[in-house]
C-alpha cells in the first residue's frame, strides 16, 4: 500500500481541539537514539572521511566518534534528565540490550520508555527477513523492561512499502517514522490502524549539526522558535506535540552538552509544557 494510502487528510482548522493532559498545550517527545554501530560493516555516519575519500573497512575512526557517545555522551545526557526529572524516551536498537547492558539497565532504571529502533543500526531496505528483525527487537527489550514496546522508529526513518503491516502484526501500536503532522494521526495497516508520533527531522542534531553545519546553539534557537508557534496555535487548535531528538555522539560530547542543557532547562520552565513519553502521549490520545 502506497503511503498516502494509509493517511487521511485532517487540516488543523477541520478537527476538533483536544485538551492536553493536566491542561498541558504542548507535549515535548523528547527522543534520545542509541544504537550499535558494527566495526564489520560501513559506519551509518561520518563525521571524518578517510584520506582521498576512500571507502575503508574497518572505519576506526567513526566507529569511535560513535563509541565515545556511548561510554561518555550517554551519561552526560542521563545525567541532564535526571536534574530536571525528564524521562525521555530511548530509541534503541535490539542489539545495544545485548552490547550496552550498563546503558540500557540505567535507561530502564530511570524510567525511561524503550521505543524499537531496529535490531541493528542499518536501512530497513537492507533487511531480508523484516518479520524476525522485528520480533528480534521487541523480544530483546522486553526481556531487559519485562515489556514488549509500544513504540517504533526505523533507523534513519526508513521502511519498505511493507514495513508499517509487519510492525502492526508485532503489536506496534504507534510510530514514529511518519512525521506528517503536530499531532497523533492514524496510520491504515493490514492489522488495524495504528498512531503516527510527532517525532522531528529538523529539531534533530543530526541534520541540524552534522549535515546542516549549524552550531549547537541552534538546537536552542530552533526548539524555542517552535515551541513558541505551537503554544499560539494550541488556544485555537488543541494541544500539539513537538517532537525533539539526540544522540549520545553529538548533542553528548563536552562543547554541546551546555547547549542541550540550557534548552532542556528553557524548555522546561515554560508554562503549559509538558516532556511526554511517546507510550503517555499515545494513551492521553486514545482517550481524548
Amino acid at each position: 500500500m502506497q503511503p498516502e494510502s494509509r493517511l487521511d487528510y485532517a487540516a488543523p482548522r477541520d478537527r476538533a481541539p483536544r485538551p492536553g493532559p493536566g491542561g498541558a498545550r504542548v507535549l515535548v517527545f523528547f527522543v534520545v537514539n542509541v544504537e550499535e554501530w558494527g566495526i564489520d560493516r560501513p559506519m551509518p555516519r561520518q563525521v571524518l572521511s578517510a584520506p582521498t575519500a576512500a571507502a575503508v573497512l574497518p572505519d576506526l575512526p567513526n566507529w569511535a566518534w560513535h563509541e565515545y557517545g556511548m561510554r561518555v555522551g550517554f551519561w552526560r545526557i542521563l545525567r541532564a534528565c535526571e536534574a530536571l526529572g525528564i524521562r525521555p524516551t530511548l530509541s534503541v536498537n535490539g542489539r545495544v540490550c545485548e552490547a550496552y547492558p550498563r546503558i540500557v539497565e540505567a535507561a530502564h532504571a530511570a524510567g525511561w520508555e524503550f521505543m524499537g529502533h531496529g535490531f541493528r543500526q542499518v536501512p530497513i531496505h537492507l533487511v531480508e527477513d523484516q518479520h524476525a528483525m522485528v520480533r528480534d527487537t521487541v523480544a530483546a527489550i522486553a526481556r531487559v523492561t519485562g515489556a514488549p514496546p509500544v513504540g517504533w522508529l526505523g533507523p534513519g526513518l526508513t521502511q519498505t512499502l511493507e514495513t508499517t503491516d509487519i510492525l502492526a502484526a508485532h503489536g506496534i501500536r504507534y510510530c514514529a517514522d511518519w512525521v506528517v503532522d503536530d499531532v497523533p494521526v492514524p496510520i491504515q495497516t493490514a492489522h488495524g490502524p495504528i498512531w503516527s508520533m510527532p517525532y522531528s527531522v529538523e529539531l534533530n542534531d543530526i541534520p541540524m549539526i552534522m549535515i546542516q553545519h549549524h552550531r549547537a546553539e541552534e538546537l536552542q534557537e530552533r526548539s524555542l522558535a517552535q515551541l513558541d508557534r505551537l503554544l499560539e496555535e494550541s488556544e485555537e487548535e488543541g494541544c500539539k506535540v513537538m517532537g525533539l531528538a539526540v544522540h549520545p555522539y553529538i548533542s553528548g560530547v563536552p562543547h554541546r552538552i551546555g547547549v542541550l542543557e540550557r534548552t532542556l532547562e528553557m524548555i522546561a520552565a515554560r508554562p503549559d509544557v509538558v516532556f511526554a513519553q511517546g507510550r503517555e502521549i499515545l494513551k492521553w490520545w486514545e482517550a481524548a
